[in-house]
C-alpha cells in the first residue's frame, strides 16, 4: 500500500498530513502526485469531486516553490468564491509544518484593496476566481511573469459558467509556465480543445470511469405526477429526519418560491440562488456549514464549488437536461470516502431522461415508493423517541425537579405521559397527513413514459404541431451557454415554467426553442431587445422570420 512519504512527500508536509489526520492517499493523490513533482509535465487528472483532488496537486506545489523568492510562483484557477477559499484553508492545513510559505485567496464579493495589500507583501501560491485575477492583472496588481504552474481546477464546471475565454486570457499571461494541471470531474470536448491548445502531450489519468457516478453514492428516484412535486418532496424531507443536504432547482425563481413554503411549514431551511447579495450568501452558507439549517434550496450556478462534509442527501426537484450537472450536482454527497444519498422526482415526461443519465454514468436508478402519511407519521416518532433516550442529562440539575415531576404525575399512568409527549411533538403532523392521499404513479409504465418522453424529446408528431410555437433567438453556445444554463437563462428571464417548454436545439451563433402557444408571446416580450453581455437579444417566431433552419 503506497504512502504519501513512499510518494516522495517531503518531510515538513509529512508531519502536517500526519497532524490533520491524513494517512494512506487516495487514488487520484497516489497516481497524481509523482507526475506533478516533477513539475514540469502537463497534466489531466480525471476524477469526482470529493476523491482529494486538492492534496494531490496542493502537495506538489508546496513543495516545488522556492520559498525564499517571495513572488507568485504558482496559480491555482477555481470556478467559485467557496472553492477558492477551501482550496486556500485547505493549503494552509497542509503546510503548517512548513515555515515562510504564503498562501494567497482572491476572488470577488470583497473588497480588492485588501486582496492586493496581501499580494504585495508577498505570496507564493495564489488561489483565484478567474473574474477578480483578470481584474487584478488589468491594474497592474499583480506580475504573472514568475508563475512556473498554473492549476485549473473544476475545469468542467468553469466551462459551464461561461469562463472560457476568461481562461484562456490568463493562460497568455502566464508565458513562462513550466506546467499546467487540469482537474475536472468530466471531460467535454471544450475541455480538450483547452488542453490541445494551451498543454503540451500532457499525461492524462482517470480514476473511475469517466463522467461515472461516484460509488459511494446511492441514486434513487420517485415517481408522481408534475401536480404532486412539491407535496413529494415534503414527504422525503419528512421521512428523513435528520436530513442534511441540497435540493437543486431549475431556476432561482423555484428555489425562492420553494423556500418560502417550507419556511412557512417551519422547516430550517435557506435559498442559494443568484440574486444573493456575497453578503447574504456567506450568511446563508455559514449557517449551513454549522447544521443550523437542515437544506439549502440552491441553483445549479448558486452551488458550484460547494464543498462541504457531511452532506447526507442531494434532491433533484427536477433532473436536468445535462448529465454532466447531475454528476455533479449528486457529487455534492458521498464525499471523502463517507455513503450519501442522490434522490429524484420525476414525472412520466422525464422518465426517458432518467433512463439517458442511467446509461451514461453507467449506474442504476432505484425506484422508490412514496412514503404515506402514516409512514412518515412513524418513522417521524420512532426519530423522537431515539433522540429522547440518548438525551444527555448528566449536565443539567435536573434532580431538584424530580420531586415536583413525581407529584404533578402522582395520578397519570406512564401510558398516558408517553401519549401526551407524543402528541406535543407529532400533532402538526398527524393533523397534516391524517387525510393524506397516494402519491405514487399506480399502474402506469416506466418504459412506455419513456418511449412517449423520447417521442416529445425527438420532435414527433406532439411537439410543434398546434402544441409548440418554435421561437429563434440569437443566442448560442459562443455567448458561453450550455444547455443547462441556457434554459435556466430563458426560464430565469421569461419566469416561465419548464414544463412550457419542448425541446430545445442550440448552435454556437443561434438556438431554437419550442414552447406552448399560449406562453410564446410572454416569451418574446421577456426577452426580445434585452441585452446579455452587450449583445441586444433577438426573439422571435422562427416560422415568421427568425431562423430559417428546420429542426
Amino acid at each position: 500500500m503506497a504512502t504519501f512519504e513512499s510518494l516522495g512527500i517531503e518531510e515538513g508536509l509529512l508531519q502536517s498530513l500526519q497532524q490533520i489526520g491524513f494517512q494512506t492517499p487516495t487514488p487520484i493523490q497516489e497516481q497524481a502526485i509523482p507526475v506533478l513533482l516533477q513539475g514540469t509535465k502537463d497534466f489531466i487528472g480525471l476524477a469526482q469531486t470529493g476523491t482529494g483532488k486538492t492534496a494531490a496537486f496542493g502537495l506538489p506545489l508546496l513543495q516545488l516553490i522556492d520559498k525564499s523568492f517571495p513572488s507568485p510562483q504558482a496559480l491555482i484557477i477555481c470556478p467559485t468564491r467557496e472553492l477558492c477559499l477551501q482550496i486556500a484553508n485547505d493549503l494552509e492545513a497542509f503546510k503548517q509544518k512548513k515555515e515562510n510559505v504564503h498562501v494567497t485567496a482572491v476572488y470577488g464579493g470583497t473588497a480588492i484593496s485588501q486582496q492586493i495589500r496581501e499580494i504585495k507583501r508577498g505570496t507564493h501560491i495564489v488561489a483565484a476566481t478567474p473574474g477578480r485575477l483578470i481584474d487584478l492583472i488589468e491594474r497592474k496588481a499583480i506580475n504573472l511573469e514568475d508563475i512556473h504552474y498554473v492549476v485549473l481546477d473544476e475545469a468542467d464546471e468553469m466551462l459551464n459558467m461561461g469562463f472560457k475565454d476568461d481562461i484562456e486570457f490568463i493562460l497568455k499571461e502566464t508565458p513562462n509556465r513550466q506546467s499546467t494541471w487540469l482537474f475536472s470531474a468530466t471531460m467535454p470536448k471544450e475541455i480538450r480543445q483547452v488542453s490541445k491548445r494551451y498543454m503540451e502531450n500532457p499525461f492524462e489519468i482517470t480514476v473511475g470511469k469517466a463522467n461515472s457516478a461516484n460509488t459511494n453514492i446511492a441514486h434513487q428516484y420517485y415517481q408522481t405526477q408534475h401536480v404532486n412535486r412539491y407535496e413529494t418532496l415534503k414527504r422525503i424531507i419528512d421521512f428523513n429526519p435528520g436530513m442534511y443536504g441540497i435540493v437543486f432547482t431549475r431556476t432561482k425563481a423555484d428555489a425562492q418560491h420553494i423556500t418560502e413554503q417550507l419556511i412557512r411549514e417551519g422547516y430550517d431551511i435557506e435559498a442559494l440562488h443568484g440574486d444573493l447579495t456575497q453578503a447574504q450568501r456567506d450568511k446563508v452558507m455559514a449557517r449551513f456549514r454549522e447544521k443550523s439549517l437542515e437544506l439549502l434550496i440552491a441553483t445549479d450556478v448558486a452551488a458550484r464549488g460547494i464543498d462541504v462534509q457531511g452532506i447526507t442527501h442531494v434532491i433533484n426537484y427536477e433532473l436536468p437536461d445535462d448529465t454532466e450537472v447531475y454528476t455533479h450536482r449528486s457529487g455534492r454527497t458521498g464525499r471523502a470516502g463517507l455513503s450519501g444519498i442522490s434522490i429524484s422526482i420525476v414525472t412520466p415526461k422525464e422518465v426517458y431522461r432518467l433512463r439517458q443519465i442511467e446509461k451514461l454514468i453507467n449506474t442504476k436508478f432505484n425506484k422508490i415508493d412514496i412514503p404515506s402519511g402514516k409512514d412518515v407519521c412513524r418513522k417521524q416518532f420512532f426519530h423522537f423517541i431515539d433522540k429522547m433516550l440518548k438525551a444527555d442529562i448528566s449536565h443539567g440539575e435536573y434532580e431538584a425537579y424530580v420531586p415536583v415531576l413525581e407529584e404533578k404525575f402522582e395520578n397519570i399512568s406512564k401510558e398516558e405521559v408517553l401519549q401526551r409527549v407524543a402528541a406535543l411533538e407529532f400533532d402538526r403532523f398527524l393533523k397534516y397527513y391524517e387525510n393524506s392521499v397516494d402519491l405514487n404513479l399506480r399502474g402506469g409504465d416506466d418504459r412506455k413514459g419513456a418511449r412517449a418522453a423520447e417521442r416529445s424529446s425527438r420532435g414527433g408528431r406532439g411537439a410543434g404541431n398546434g402544441q409548440y410555437q418554435r421561437l429563434f433567438v440569437n443566442l448560442g453556445t459562443k455567448d458561453g451557454f450550455y444547455k443547462a444554463s441556457f434554459l435556466q437563462f430563458i426560464l430565469d428571464m421569461s419566469r416561465l415554467s419548464k414544463d412550457n417548454l419542448g425541446r430545445i436545439d442550440m448552435k454556437e451563433m443561434n438556438s431554437w426553442v419550442e414552447v406552448d402557444a399560449a406562453s410564446a408571446r410572454i416569451m418574446i416580450k421577456a426577452l426580445d431587445g434585452k441585452n446579455y453581455r452587450g449583445r441586444r437579444i433577438r426573439m422571435n417566431d422562427a416560422e415568421s422570420g427568425g431562423g430559417r433552419r428546420r429542426g
